[in-house]
């Protein structure tokens, strides 16, 4: 029987002693990993070779991690993206998600809890690839859901989706009119623990409402359910005051 194929990983990390343990430690757990130490060898090196995720520092020399996020993005590249870094804070994290990451991992981290991050991220991208119980489009208000190329098209023009959003709002379409908490939302769409703050869960609302709510701060669609977590409706009535 043929060996399964050993999934990539691109290590973009400065820090000598980080990247090498990184990849000694991913190189153990049975992937093919390599070192870029700066964004711009991190972009040259996925054009030459196919990678199936990137594990990205955000302080790099020249292009920050951000940037190089960004670019990738911008040119049609949805790579899964594990970003990693010192830099904790809320608005860091949130401005690691707008430049399309998919996770964001604080450093100092536990190796259990990096790989765990890694692998989840890599089974959300591959459940995404796959045959899934909701169509490949769905379609409403106007909108059209393109899940396999991570598309959302409107009468404003086309908006890029990041992995992130895609699984997030194709859980809320299997799950449509059924209340779904945040916990809910960690644990079975994005694989992460329990105990993992849930105020990122509530800023991927804020830009999932951009792209599908007339007026974002009276959402029809995409609805607060106070105490529980959100609920989507593709054909809502009563509007509730958020």
């Amino acid at each position: 029987m043929e060996s399964p194929r050993m999934q990539k990983i691109l290590i973009v990390e400065d820090e000598s002693h980080i990247a090498n343990g990184l990849k000694f430690n991913l190189t153990e757990e049975g992937f093919d990993a390599k070192i870029a130490e700066n964004g711009e060898d991190a972009l040259i090196a996925l054009r030459e070779q196919v990678f199936d995720g990137i594990v990205l520092d955000v302080m790099l020399p020249g292009l920050t991690g951000f940037e190089v996020a960004k670019q990738l993005r911008e040119s049609g590249d949805f790579i899964p993206i594990l970003m990693l870094t010192a830099r904790g804070r809320p608005e860091d994290v949130l401005e690691g998600f707008a430049a399309g990451a998919d996770d964001y991992l604080p450093k100092p981290f536990e190796l259990e809890i990096f790989l765990a991050r890694l692998r989840g991220l890599l089974r959300r991208q591959s459940w995404m690839q796959q045959d899934a119980p909701v169509r490949d489009e769905f379609e409403f208000d106007g909108k059209n859901i393109d899940f396999r190329n991570l598309e959302l098209t409107g009468k404003e023009g086309v908006v890029r989706l990041t992995l992130m959003e895609a699984n997030l709002l194709r859980y809320f379409i299997e799950k449509q009119g059924v209340p779904v908490a945040r916990k809910e939302i960690l644990e079975k769409v994005w694989g992460l623990s329990e105990d993992t703050d849930t105020r990122a869960i509530d800023n991927f609302i804020v830009r999932l409402r951009r792209y599908i709510e007339k007026d974002p701060a009276k959402p029809r669609f995409l609805r607060t359910v106070r105490g529980v977590g959100y609920k989507f409706e593709p054909n809502p009535g009563k509007v509730d005051s958020e």
